[in-house]
């Protein structure tokens, strides 16, 4: 009778900084294990993987980091499981190396002596994929607005109706990953659900929300040329973080459009209520499209 393996997720990432030579990434080296590898771990219980990634990080190396582009997900078999590993591309934004008991070690390199030190092949693997496309795209995210009920139970003007209980937890849920890709401009269609779903990111964050009546869905049917513009002027802003929430109809057909309009092939993706987008871009140019299917802590 054959048994069920369990299988343990982790998560981490190429963390980088950009300094006046160019590109260096972080490679760790733990003393239990006596390898060189990236820095990463498992999930604990009701962690995201971002979270992970993020307090992982932190922990191993000292730094606070900003996450970008999804690279890989890697998995590999150990005596009784089977451990699957999800790696971002991280900016690193503030902190310091301090030897702790997982890691003794911090080498800031090049890609290329990376590539030379690192123990595992699919560390290796990893780091090949963060240097196929420019380490320092600029992120843009594209959230559908959280759980709001259904249009027909609802009574009286639709752009009013508001988020209902399981909304609520998702917008609460969406702060964490707001804050890991270091958004600082929020934007919503002019609908109360899409505010909404803003609105604890906008009062943890200390952050407007700003009104935007070209991402609602009658406006995209009757003039999408205005969405589009929109959008590429958001993606061309390379001084903030632009997060937009928008709504059911819009999302799919303006991703659609902006992948063909660049050259992009996107994920599957089934364009769930809370939903993320994480666009990454080069001067406004899209570059790659990485699809969140929640929020909330789910097993992968």
């Amino acid at each position: 009778m054959s048994m069920s393996v369990k299988t343990i997720w982790a998560a981490g990432a190429v963390v980088w900084r950009r300094t006046d030579d160019g590109i260096e990434v972080a490679v760790v080296h733990r003393p239990r294990y006596h390898d060189w590898t990236l820095p990463k771990g498992k999930a604990e219980a009701g962690e995201t993987l971002l979270d992970t990634a993020v307090r992982e990080i932190a922990e191993e190396t000292g730094y606070s980091v900003r996450l970008g582009r999804h690279l890989l997900d890697v998995g590999y078999d150990l005596e009784h499981s089977r451990k699957n590993v999800r790696y971002w591309a991280a900016r690193a934004v503030s902190g310091e190396f301090v030897a702790n008991r997982e890691v003794d070690q911090l080498r800031w390199i090049t890609v290329d002596e990376a590539a030379g030190l690192l123990s595992y092949r699919l560390d290796r693997k990893v780091l090949k994929e963060f240097n196929r496309l420019p380490a320092d795209l600029h992120t843009m995210l594209l959230v559908r607005h959280a759980k709001a009920g259904r249009r027909s139970r609802y009574k009286g003007d639709d752009r009013l109706r508001p988020l209902e209980k399981a909304g609520r937890k998702q917008a609460d849920a969406l702060v964490n990953v707001l804050g890991a890709f270091g958004v600082d401009h929020l934007h919503a269609a002019e609908r109360v659900r899409c505010h909404q779903t803003f609105e604890p990111a906008a009062d943890h964050l200390a952050l407007p929300i700003e009104g935007e009546p070209v991402f609602s869905d009658e406006a995209y049917e009757q003039a999408p040329e205005l969405t589009q513009e929109r959008a590429l002027r958001l993606a061309a802003d390379s001084d903030g973080i632009h997060a937009i929430c928008s709504q059911g109809a819009v999302i799919p057909a303006l991703m659609e459009w902006w992948a063909d309009h660049h050259g992009v092939a996107l994920p599957p993706n089934r364009n769930r209520k809370g939903s993320i987008w994480v666009l990454s871009l080069l001067d406004g140019r899209l570059m790659a499209a990485d699809h969140i299917p929640s929020a909330l802590p789910t097993a992968d």
